[in-house]
């Protein structure tokens, strides 16, 4: 699974990366975490407002820090499909 956090690096959107690693270390699922900082890329995937969380290639999440029970909750439903 590749979880991406979508981000320049600010403080929110370090803490969404925290928040994500916690979450997939809880369920103890293999993932690969990203932080993409380039705006070009960020753009790519049509997202306005960061932090944004995508998984697999899927933006999850955009505009607000998720907690990491949020943030399981999303893991767990991008598992199952």
């Amino acid at each position: 699974m590749k979880i991406e956090i979508l981000g320049t690096g600010c403080r929110k959107c370090n803490e969404l990366e925290a928040n994500a690693k916690a979450a997939a270390d809880k369920l103890g699922i293999p993932y690969e975490l990203v932080h993409v900082k380039e705006l070009s890329k960020i753009a790519s995937y049509g997202v306005m407002m960061t932090p944004a969380l995508a998984i697999d290639g899927k933006v999850k999440l955009v505009g607000k820090v998720a907690s990491a029970a949020e943030i399981t909750t999303l893991l767990t439903s991008a598992l199952a499909k």
